[in-house]
């Protein structure tokens, strides 16, 4: 389909465009990759007034560590991403979503900021965020805002940024000695939304034992979720494969999955309980090298 008329707006500055947004109203949407925004559009699932395009205001593309965080700009692409030195080394569970995200035409426009504040539980950014415990970065017409990733998600496809927000950077802990991550998702097709996906990140102590535990959920709930019952489970213990198939029941027990044309509820849970059994077993084995 063809999205309805809209007017077109670029800002090449953040304070153009949150400008821009307090003046045109809430008829206004941001866009920086549009591969989150268009296909609604198209749908008509969206049909917005105003689009500002804020993908050429310069200083949001960035991949670094700083003090005691890695920082990602909101406007650095997939792409970037996916061929980041730093992020290949020390953050691995980056390359896992972004080669099961889309196709290259795709990541290459696509930002992950984007992807994160499109508020999507099908989308594979967010569950990653969770299982990493990230902070959103935000700057809007009260100033900046920083957001703890479990205070972001509101409901469906709604999330903390307020009209005029713009998300411009995530923080994420700097990655720690025995640490690793892993995510994994169930697709129909190359580029299709997950059936269901799941994100792990584990810290452990020299001893082994798990000091710290991220399980994040893709697709399985109206908003991106975390299996906080499943990560108890496992935090200050060492995780043997008892506890790990324990965590895979809890998962298929906790997530809210619908039957659709992706599958049945019980498929969804079956898939769940599979894939958190794997991506433990991967974020472990990352973590123990």
């Amino acid at each position: 389909m063809i999205p309805a008329n809209f007017n077109y707006h670029k800002a090449t500055s953040l304070k153009e465009a949150i400008a821009l947004a307090g003046e045109l109203g809430e008829e206004a949407k941001y866009m920086s990759g549009g591969h989150s925004l268009l296909p609604m559009m198209k749908l008509r699932f969206a049909t917005p007034e105003h689009i500002i395009d804020i993908s050429k205001i310069e200083g949001l593309s960035y991949i670094k560590e700083e003090g005691e965080f890695l920082k990602i700009g909101a406007l650095t692409t997939q792409t970037e991403i996916e061929h980041s030195p730093l992020l290949k080394e020390h953050y691995p569970i980056f390359g896992d979503a972004v080669w099961l995200t889309a196709d290259p035409s795709v990541r290459n426009c696509g930002t992950i900021g984007g992807n994160i504040a499109h508020g999507d539980a099908a989308n594979d950014q967010p569950a990653l965020m969770l299982a990493v415990r990230a902070t959103i970065i935000a700057e809007g017409p009260d100033g900046t805002k920083t957001i703890p990733i479990d205070e972001f998600f509101h409901g469906f496809y709604m999330t903390a940024l307020e009209p005029g927000d713009i998300l411009t950077e995530i923080q994420i802990p700097k990655a720690k000695k025995n640490s690793g991550g892993a995510y994994y998702k169930m697709e129909r097709k190359v580029g299709d939304y997950a059936t269901a996906g799941v994100a792990v990140h584990v810290e452990l102590d020299d001893d082994g034992v798990c000091q710290e535990i991220g399980i994040g959920l893709t697709n399985v709930s109206a908003v991106p979720m975390r299996l906080e019952r499943g990560e108890e489970v496992l935090r200050g213990k060492k995780i043997t494969d008892e506890l790990i198939a324990e965590v895979g029941q809890i998962a298929s027990e906790d997530c809210e999955p619908e039957s659709d044309l992706r599958g049945s509820e019980a498929y969804k849970r079956s898939i769940v309980n599979t894939i958190t059994k794997r991506m433990l077993n991967k974020a472990l084995e990352r973590a123990r090298q």
